[in-house]
């Protein structure tokens, strides 16, 4: 009977993936040694991933890193950009003041349930003080403030510039000013600087590098590619660094990387989520049908910052991808899910067996984007007949044509729309927003 018993609980433990083979983590002593893989292990071709290199170039990226089971598989600079230069983070960086919440709440700093005036006193807004006090710690991590997102500048954190729109919790907006005053948050917490906190509860245990910078009214992460691969393995991990835990609130972690609200499905605590039903975009009340990423992994949840600084964890995958660099065209909305999505679809063909031909998915372009009274739809020559499909934000097709030319789109609500275009084997996604 016992041995039964010690069997069974061995078979839960094994679905439970708790023997799981253990991921690689890299030293934290400043050793440059990473264990890497060689990508012919997971059967790669060498064609396709210098392919994907090829796009990385052309649009403007400064490092790519992918991580299977914490090992590096893919790592690829531009230009003067090493493994020892520092980029900003932009946005993906609300990644790290999320867990730093997180921790400070597990520590008994703070409760997210608590009123933002609790840590910052009364008045940090504009608004009444019952409107005010509505506003908690978990409504500033989720975007769902209330506060008006439609001032001239988002990221002014005086009162004057933080007015009441709409109840807290009722309403979601990407909003950087509510974001910027977690720090404070933090700060008035702990009684300790934000960054210093940061440095010894994130930073220091799994061995990155970088510094927080003022950057006007917002303050901007700097690391190396390879530091942001570390943060992305923690998470990866379920925020445990080989046998430290950095944060042991499973369940806020969880929250963090689960639909946060029934607003945008598609953002949990300051995480982009993949594989939602729908998702809404910064700068915009639309919510789109389908997944904000569709060529990406259902599970992916990601940073996602201005210019395509990208940090991607598929747990699904065991992997971690790092993209960053400058913006990779001038033409597409500055924080764009378009170019994460191309690179999954080269992602998707690295594999030798795939059996797909080489055609450049990624040479379909709509432009101009944003545009006004219309679009058009570029397509390489090996798909110069495909057929095309507009569709808008409630999955409802409003055009339809055979190849590629200008689209009339003049007569169309302002949102963000989705072209499909399928021929020669291939279905690729791309999106424009109209004005």
């Amino acid at each position: 009977m016992g041995h039964i018993r010690c069997v069974a609980i061995i078979t839960l433990a094994m679905a439970n993936g708790a023997w799981a083979q253990p991921y690689y983590f890299p030293p934290t002593d400043g050793s440059t040694d990473w264990e890497t893989m060689d990508p012919a292990v997971l059967g790669w071709c060498p064609d396709r991933i210098d392919s994907l290199y090829n796009y990385l170039d052309q649009h403007n990226s400064k490092a790519f890193l992918v991580l299977k089971d914490g090992k590096i598989v893919l790592e690829h600079y531009t230009g003067t950009f090493t493994a020892d230069s520092l980029w900003y983070w932009a946005s993906a960086g609300k990644t790290l003041k999320s867990t730093l919440v997180g921790i400070a709440q597990e520590e008994g700093f703070l409760d997210i349930d608590a009123p933002t005036s609790a840590y910052l006193g009364t008045g940090w807004t504009s608004e009444t003080p019952a409107q005010e006090q509505l506003i908690t710690v978990r409504h500033q991590l989720t975007m769902t403030t209330g506060l008006d997102d439609g001032v001239a500048d988002q990221d002014c954190t005086d009162p004057s510039c933080l007015s009441y729109l709409a109840d807290a919790g009722t309403r979601w907006a990407y909003h950087n000013a509510p974001y910027t005053l977690l720090g404070d948050v933090v700060t008035h917490a702990t009684g300790m600087p934000y960054r210093q906190y940061f440095n010894e509860k994130i930073r220091d245990p799994i061995g990155m590098n970088g510094i927080w910078v003022p950057y006007g009214e917002v303050e901007l992460y700097f690391s190396t590619a390879r530091s942001m691969a570390r943060f992305g393995l923690l998470a990866l991990n379920h925020m445990v660094w080989g046998t430290d835990t950095i944060l042991h609130d499973t369940a806020f972690f969880h929250a963090a990387t689960t639909p946060s609200q029934t607003i945008n499905l598609s953002y949990g605590y300051l995480w982009w989520l993949n594989g939602q039903p729908s998702y809404m975009l910064p700068q915009s009340q639309w919510i789109f049908a389908g997944p904000i990423i569709p060529d990406g992994p259902a599970d992916m949840f990601c940073g996602l910052g201005k210019n395509n600084q990208l940090l991607n964890v598929v747990p699904s995958q065991n992997l971690v991808l790092v993209r960053m660099g400058n913006d990779p065209d001038p033409n597409t909305p500055s924080v764009s899910t378009i170019m994460n999505d191309r690179i999954w679809q080269l992602m998707g063909r690295l594999d030798c067996n795939a059996g797909l031909s080489e055609t450049s998915v990624t040479s379909v372009r709509t432009w101009p984007n944003p545009c006004t009274d219309k679009v058009h739809v570029d397509l390489p020559q090996d798909m110069a007949r495909a057929r095309i499909v507009v569709k808008d934000a409630l999955g409802r097709t409003v055009a339809e044509r055979e190849g590629g030319g200008e689209i009339q789109v003049g007569s169309w609500a302002p949102g963000v729309y989705q072209v499909q275009v399928a021929g020669n084997g291939h279905k690729v996604v791309s999106r424009f927003l109209k004005q």
